[in-house]
């Protein structure tokens, strides 16, 4: 039985993902997390997930109770078709199409794809992603209008009524950071700050104000300045 109450949260590790799993854990009574091996350039995020987990749960005990299991699905042959600055060690920049080179064609696609699947089996009825299409870097599949037409595809071929929940769909980065605050006050933002990955290159060695990266790329630019205007704004 499918349970209206119930979220399924991807999960990457990084801010965007934290933010909407504590957003989901303050909204629904039963939450789990499911995350994505592909081959990514930054596969460091995955290994954070289970440090936010844990900081989440000892942030608020009514977190912690909601928390369910965590799964994690091998997804090795996106990466393989993927010729892309997310899946293979070249440098970032734009193609001549106009879309970045960090663009992995269908990932949201596959990733809502499998996560409705495993959602079924579990019996969640909420599907909840990061995907943004204010600071979205010019990726397709982050568009609500994507979003909403799949939905309607998943819940039609799999004789559901799954719901694709996108808390950050309208939001910009500097307007996460402070929906983190609202929902977990300092402690969640400061678990953020240190736990969550976003680099695209993989770095955690050098540590910023707003967390680690290389400080160079799309992904932390984007994050930087995103917390630079939240940190102005307090």
């Amino acid at each position: 039985m499918t349970n209206d109450r119930a979220a399924l949260v991807l999960f990457s590790g990084g801010q965007d993902s934290a933010t909407c799993l504590a957003w989901a854990l303050d909204r629904h009574e039963r939450v789990e997390t499911v995350g994505f091996d592909y081959g990514q350039r930054h596969v460091v995020e995955l290994s954070q997930r289970g440090r936010i987990r844990d900081g989440l749960r000892k942030l608020n005990p009514t977190w912690d109770a909601r928390l369910g299991d965590d799964h994690t699905i091998q997804l090795d042959a996106l990466g393989a078709l993927s010729d892309t600055a997310l899946t293979r060690d070249v440098a970032i920049g734009m193609e001549s199409s106009g879309l970045p080179n960090t663009f992995v064609p269908g990932r949201n696609i596959v990733f809502l794809t499998f996560a409705a699947a495993l959602a079924y089996r579990r019996g969640l009825r909420r599907i909840v992603g990061g995907m943004c299409e204010t600071d979205f870097s010019g990726y397709p599949d982050c568009r609500d209008d994507a979003i909403k037409a799949l939905q309607v595809a998943l819940n039609l071929g799999m004789d559901s009524r799954f719901v694709l929940e996108t808390p950050l769909m309208w939001l910009d980065k500097a307007e996460t950071w402070r929906l983190a605050q609202q929902l977990g006050g300092e402690g969640l933002v400061a678990l953020i700050v240190e736990e969550s990955h976003t680099c695209y290159l993989g770095e955690r060695g050098e540590r910023h104000d707003w967390g680690y990266g290389c400080g160079e790329c799309p992904a932390c630019a984007l994050r930087a300045q995103g917390f630079g205007r939240f940190v102005a704004g307090r």
